[in-house]
């Protein structure tokens, strides 16, 4: 990927925190090359089945002493201390964070005994050793990483940068081997030791050999804890039990496991809160798995076999890896592309929607591919955003309500439609007519009545739209004799007497789907905003980031995710989510879908790899059910971009390999990136005077992102040919000057730069007290430029919050390939070229010219 390494930070990244081997300054530790060395040479050595004499044996380990520290210096500069775990009671070397020994003190003289760790029966022929390990018998033995030759098979590049060097100086391999009385066989778990006063380590055996300086090695396919991943401290809320499995492998000498332990794979599946995973049958075991985990990229995934048995597990250096196709279409054996799945309409859910940035360019995405995603339901606190959203999505079922007050409506919605919606509606008819006329009867008795009558529940929400302070369920009611206008918000308590009302709105509210049930949902996307970390706010709680109320909306967000459970999930947010407090925000994210059992993908995307004449630095997370394929971040290889200068260099965005883009050094088509003047060039010259709305270009696109901009709905939601009409000419809105009259020329500057207005640390801005006037008289900053709306402007917030189209479309591709299974398992997925300035149309008449 492309470099950050010189991106440095005054908090801790959200860089992978793996068990072992660690990353250098990681929390965690390793397993010890080296773990008991110095105890191994006191102890008595006793006849051993391979025949060799005691004699003989007493050299070797004393070689191996006199070795101890070159053998230090084989193993991987990552490996930072040495191993002792809960049962660790030999004494061992430590090693520094360069990888080097360092000074022991003096080791005890330990009573002489029998040793207690060994190998049994006799070797692996030769013959089929080779054939099993071939990279352990190759000619050139010198210290070899094993992600660096060809001959070792195709290895996973999830954790190939944490592998250890490969031991090459092997004499035999064995099936076996006994440890504190204790015979263990390939593909058994075992404990590991960890670091002193911690954890012991859990892996899983792959190879026993012994080397020809006589040293009893196995090699060990890590899991991973909760803790020990990019989740780490939030990891103590997980289950003790569950484990992450690895391709991260390493070469221990045999002394440092500690004893048998039993892990199972169990089938992944989403968790809701009020769901005990426990409750299920789970075979006894000290852990199970069911997800795999990457190092590098952070990232949580299914893992795809479903054999409990964990001896037939694949050895993680000879695992393949699926390969990638860009055109959105993947191959048969005879090598021809072909689509084999269906999919139906895809519901979305758009939370935090602001203008509906995001959410539209999902749906432009994924057509793009052939999946059919539209945004059914959008929530913003913003009222003037929600205008936007209706205005150009009136198919949406558009709410103005806080994020909260929407999760328990949600909760309440559940409720009335389980209680009101199992009655047929002959029998709601009828209670309804009888009704009716009880309730004219009622108005002929008692005309002089003060009651209000119930025409009809118009809408309902969830908390205080009375300003009463008290948060409840309330209906919309429209009464009779009265009009829209006169509509009032009521506590569902005061309408007791309208029971057949309430069950004809909730009949009528499932029927149009107004609310999401659990299981509705296919995805759910929104940037939770977190104001409790921003660069503006001076007075931001690093101490405790989710205490701060500002910082809760990313809790509720993933409640919601609890409650609604949908296929897939796409998280956005600001880069300092990552960095800020340690990147607690961001872990917190993180754990909560993958402790709900989702996958977890994170990657930060710059806008202008896209096709847009900006920057903009922004993290996405991705979460997918593990019945579904996990999404991929998209990049296009096509745009020259320079990601080092932004952010400063005093801050740091997050571990390298999440930042989506290609790789670095190679050899790339790069085209020349959108710059501003590519992207206005075409717009027509207006007069101090204009007073057009909308109006028409005046000439032809000159860049592929105007022609790209002007294209028509119908091309860009992949329309049949059979269903367009004639293109229109394309419109130009909003294009549009406020008028200047003499005193505005002399301001010539945005209005934040002249005197007169302060701004306040959340960005606000407010006039100041004492007015510095211009020669007319005049205040420097008209009235228009800062009588917004709660010291902001409606259109500069909307576009300033919104999540790009063009970086949504981009993603909505991934996520298309994604629900058609057409992703695989990789972490970048390469768009097709073009992508960005190309319409949907374009872009299926490629994949139809791939298929023929």
């Amino acid at each position: 990927m492309a470099d950050l390494e010189h991106i440095h930070s005054e908090n801790t990244n959200l860089a992978p925190l793996p068990p072992p081997p660690p990353p250098q300054n990681s929390d965690p530790a390793t397993p010890d090359l080296n773990c008991t060395n110095e105890a191994r040479a006191d102890v008595e050595i006793s006849p051993q089945p391979n025949g060799l004499s005691e004699n003989k044996l007493s050299n070797r380990k004393i070689e191996t002493l006199r070795s101890s520290e070159s053998l230090s210096r084989r193993r991987s500069p990552r490996l930072v201390e040495n191993g002792g775990g809960e049962s660790n009671d030999v004494e061992a070397h430590s090693v520094n964070l360069d990888g080097f020994m360092e000074k022991s003190p003096p080791s005890k003289k330990h009573k002489v005994g029998k040793k207690m760790s060994f190998f049994v029966g006799n070797p692996i022929p030769e013959g089929e050793a080779r054939r099993r390990w071939p990279w352990r018998y190759e000619e050139n033995k010198g210290p070899q990483n094993n992600k660096q030759s060809s001959k070792h098979g195709v290895v996973d590049d999830d954790d190939d940068d944490d592998n250890d060097e490969l031991v090459l100086n092997v004499k035999c391999h064995y099936s076996q081997a006994e440890i504190l009385k204790t015979i263990f066989d390939l593909g058994d778990c075992a404990y590991v030791k960890g670091p002193k006063g911690g954890s012991n380590y859990v892996g899983r055996i792959l190879e026993f050999f012994e080397t020809v300086d006589g040293e009893d090695f196995f090699r060990v396919q890590w899991f991973f804890r909760a803790e020990d991943t990019v989740i780490k401290d939030d990891g103590r809320s997980h289950d003790k039990k569950r484990l992450f499995y690895s391709t991260l492998v390493n070469d221990n000498l045999l002394d440092c496991i500690v004893s048998k332990v039993k892990v199972v794979q169990i089938a992944p599946n989403v968790c809701r809160r009020s769901v005990n995973l426990k409750a299920k049958s789970i075979p006894p075991c000290d852990f199970y798995f069911d997800m795999k985990y990457s190092v590098d990229y952070s990232t949580f995934s299914k893992f795809f076999t479903d054999d409990s048995d964990l001896s037939s597990l694949p050895d993680p250096l000879m695992t393949s890896t699926i390969s990638r196709d860009g055109t959105g279409t993947k191959s048969t054996v005879d090598g021809k592309p072909t689509r084999e799945i269906c999919i139906s309409e895809l519901a979305l859910l758009d939370m935090y929607s602001g203008c509906g940035g995001m959410s539209t360019g999902l749906c432009l995405g994924s057509k793009a591919c052939g999946v059919d995603l539209v945004t059914r339901w959008a929530i913003d606190i913003d009222k003037a955003a929600c205008e936007s959203v209706r205005l150009n999505h009136p198919e949406t079922q558009v709410r103005n309500e806080a994020a909260e007050d929407f999760l328990d409506l949600l909760k309440e919605w559940d409720c009335l439609c389980k209680r009101y919606g199992n009655h047929e509606e002959k029998e709601l008819r009828s209670r309804t007519n009888r009704q009716a006329n009880e309730n004219k009867e009622s108005k002929s008795e008692s005309k002089d009545s003060s009651e209000y009558e119930v025409e009809k529940l118009v809408d309902i929400c969830f908390g205080d739209p009375n300003e009463t302070g008290k948060r409840r369920l309330h209906f919309q009611v429209r009464w009779i004799g009265y009009g829209p206008s006169d509509d009032t918000w009521e506590p569902v308590e005061n309408l007791s007497k309208c029971q057949e009302k309430i069950r004809e709105f909730v009949l009528k509210g499932m029927k149009a789907k107004i609310l999401p049930h659990p299981g509705d949902v296919a995805v759910i996307c929104g940037g939770p905003p977190c104001q409790g970390i921003s660069g503006y706010n001076r007075f931001r709680n690093v101490d405790s980031p989710l205490d701060d109320e500002r910082n809760r909306q990313i809790v509720i967000f993933m409640d919601i995710i609890d409650f609604l459970r949908p296929k897939y999930v796409l998280m956005e947010n600001v880069i300092d989510i990552l960095r800020f407090a340690n990147g607690c925000l961001g872990r917190y994210a993180i754990s909560r879908l993958v402790r709900m059992h989702y996958q977890a993908r994170l990657g930060i995307m710059a806008a202008g790899c896209y096709g847009l004449p900006q920057f903009r630095l922004r993290a996405f997370l991705w979460g997918a059910h593990p019945h579904e394929a996990s999404t991929t971040n998209p990049y296009l290889d096509t745009l020259n971009i320079n990601i080092a200068p932004v952010p400063p260099s005093n801050t740091r965005c997050g571990h390298p390999r999440s930042v989506v883009a290609y790789d670095e050094g190679q050899s790339r088509d790069l085209e020349k990136i959108v710059l501003l003047a590519d992207a206005i060039s075409d717009l027509p010259p207006v007069a101090n005077d204009e007073k057009r709305d909308k109006m028409s270009y005046n000439k032809a696109p000159e860049t592929e992102f105007q022609k790209y901009i002007r294209a028509a709905k119908c091309d860009m939601m992949g329309s049949p040919s059979s269903d367009r009409s004639m293109p229109k000419k394309p419109v130009l809105y909003d294009h549009l000057p406020y008028p200047l009259n003499e005193d505005d020329y002399m301001r010539g500057a945005n209005f934040r730069d002249l005197p007169g207005i302060v701004i306040r640390p959340d960005n606000v801005v407010r006039r100041a007290e004492e007015q510095n006037l211009m020669p007319s008289g005049k205040q420097w900053v008209p009235d228009y430029a800062i009588n917004f709306r709660d010291g902001r402007s409606s259109k500069y917030s909307q576009v300033g919050n919104a999540v790009a189209v063009s970086v949504g479309r981009a993603l909505g591709y991934s996520l298309g390939m994604a629900v058609q299974k057409l992703s695989g398992d990789k972490h970048l997925m390469s768009l097709p070229p073009k992508f960005s300035h190309s319409t949907t149309v374009e872009l299926q008449s490629l994949v139809e010219n791939s298929e023929q």
